[in-house]
Order: structure tokens, then C-alpha cells, then sequence
């Protein structure tokens, strides 16, 4: 086999192993894992904590692989668009990822991303991530989106790298709950 052969066979196992979808994310109907993670929130460090989170309404947790990348870019700024709806539904919002938490502060504040709409926390070594089962065999972050009933229950789960439908299907699975 000739070089470029083999970079061509490497690129496209690696693209078939993060075009995988989550095998085992956490089931509608699970028990979510409590979490407390440090992260920003327009560029503000913050301490966000899941359950403190959930006793105010439903909360969307979106896993993304990392900040500053085409997909993870484009479901931010898809998420912060769509903010205010999920406000008015009485939902919250928060993005993790196992990338770094220096460039999460810029990434929180950012207006192509989050526009300080939401936090977003860094989940080191994706502990948690591992716990929901929301990882790429690479052991980073999933993108997939769950909605958490104030109680804890998964109530919807949506598993794909294309960022596209997770704000549509979380903020109607949000409505539904709400009986709206």
C-alpha cells in the first residue's frame, strides 16, 4: 500500500467511526445523572449545577464534541436562536462538552455561537458525558440532546452529528411536556 492510500483508509475509518450515532445514550424514561460543572454563561464563570437547573422546569442538555468546530458552531448559535422560545416554554438550556474551559469563555459570549444566551460547561475527561452514554468511540462528547423533567426523568433523547434537528425536536418535546 502506498502512502496515500493508507491516509486515504485512515480518514475514512476515522469518519466512520465519528459519523457512528450513540448506540446506548441514556433511554426515555432513565433516571438523568445529576451533574455540577463549572463553564460560562456570556463569558461569565459560572457553577452550574443540573439539579438546581431542574427545580425550575424541564432543562435541554446538549453533549457537543467541541467548541469552535463547523457543527459544534452552528448548534450553538442554533440553540441561542432559539432561546427565547424555549424560555416561554419554561425550559433552560445547557451545552457540555469535554473540550477545554479556557475556550469556553469566548465560545459563551460569542454572537455566531452561544451570544451569551445559555452556558455551556466543560466536562473533563467526559465523565459525565460517559454517564448519560452520549460518547464517540474517539471518548469525547456525542452530539446528542436530551430533555430532563423537573423530577429527573429523560423525557426525549436525539443522538445525531448533524446539529440540524436538535433545536426542533427539543423545543417540541419541551412543548409537548408543557401541554403546549
Amino acid at each position: 500500500m502506498n502512502r496515500r492510500t493508507i491516509v486515504a483508509s485512515a480518514m475514512a475509518l476515522a469518519c466512520s467511526l465519528l459519523a457512528a450515532p450513540a448506540f446506548s445514550a441514556l433511554a426515555v424514561g432513565a433516571r438523568a445523572p445529576d451533574f455540577t460543572l463549572s463553564g460560562f454563561k456570556a463569558g461569565v464563570p459560572i457553577t452550574y449545577s443540573l439539579a438546581e437547573a431542574r427545580r425550575k422546569g424541564p432543562v435541554v442538555v446538549y453533549f457537543f464534541p467541541a467548541a469552535f468546530t463547523g457543527g459544534c458552531d452552528l448548534e450553538a448559535h442554533l440553540f441561542a436562536q432559539a432561546a427565547d422560545d424555549y424560555a416561554k416554554a419554561g425550559a433552560t438550556i445547557i451545552g457540555v462538552t469535554a473540550g477545554s474551559l479556557e475556550r469556553l469563555a469566548e465560545f459563551s459570549a460569542d454572537n455566531q455561537r452561544c451570544s451569551g444566551k445559555f452556558p455551556v460547561a466543560a466536562d473533563p475527561g467526559a465523565k459525565i458525558a460517559k454517564l448519560w452514554k452520549s460518547t464517540l468511540p474517539t471518548g469525547i462528547s456525542n452530539r446528542t440532546s436530551f430533555v430532563v423533567a423537573p423530577n429527573g426523568q429523560v423525557l426525549f433523547v436525539h443522538s445525531d452529528l448533524n446539529p440540524r434537528e436538535h433545536v426542533a425536536l427539543t423545543l417540541a418535546a419541551v412543548r409537548k411536556f408543557k401541554g403546549g
